[in-house]
């Protein structure tokens, strides 16, 4: 795949999903407040799912993302590794050199290449922080990805506030990148389970 930041993420989305699978925490909370780390991950596999319908060939998820399932018969595993595949397999396809590609956000209908690869790796390396920090797995989001994710951020966050992203939490002068992203997605970068 072209573009490094996509791979990334989807590695780390793919890694985090494995080991939430495999020690059985599928219903454990997360710090999207509504959801289980199931629904986390059903939820940004079905991102994946449109994202790919969206800038090349695939299908639609048979769900709505914004309200995902507890379960599904393929399971989780099987549902994130099959949304992965469609996103590698789409995105090998796009020309980084095209003046734009479409997007699944409706209030940013298109964006340059790149910019749309980090977006939809932001999605991604988010989620599977999310997952991450509710089953006691090591962060996925480094200060390297998340700085090739900010721009993307930038790019997409403010018109999905009170939808996709909560309101942005202050930054403090201290903050590192990963931390920063966070802030700025509405995320508390200290997010326990057991809220301490």
């Amino acid at each position: 795949m072209t573009f490094t930041v996509l791979t990334t993420a989807l590695d780390a989305l793919r890694r985090v999903t494995t080991v939430a699978v495999a020690t059985g925490r599928l219903d454990d909370p997360t710090p999207c407040t509504e959801w289980t780390v199931a629904q986390v991950l059903f939820h940004a596999a079905g991102d994946q799912h449109a994202w790919a319908a969206t800038v090349g060939a695939g299908s639609m998820p048979t769900y709505n993302p914004f309200d995902p399932p507890h379960r599904l018969d393929a399971g989780v595993e099987e549902t994130v590794t099959k949304a992965v595949e469609a996103a590698t397999g789409v995105w090998a396809g796009i020309d980084p050199a095209a003046a734009s590609v479409p997007t699944p956000l409706p209030p940013v209908p298109e964006l340059a290449p790149a910019l749309a690869a980090a977006a939809c790796a932001l999605d991604a390396a988010v989620h599977a922080w999310d997952v991450a920090v509710a089953t006691g797995q090591p962060t996925p989001l480094t200060a390297a990805l998340a700085a090739d994710l900010m721009p993307a951020a930038r790019a997409t966050a403010e018109p999905l506030r009170g939808f996709a992203y909560a309101p942005a939490l202050p930054v403090h002068a201290d903050d590192d990148p990963a931390t920063a992203l966070l802030r700025y997605l509405g995320r508390d970068p200290q997010w326990t389970p057991d809220g301490r």
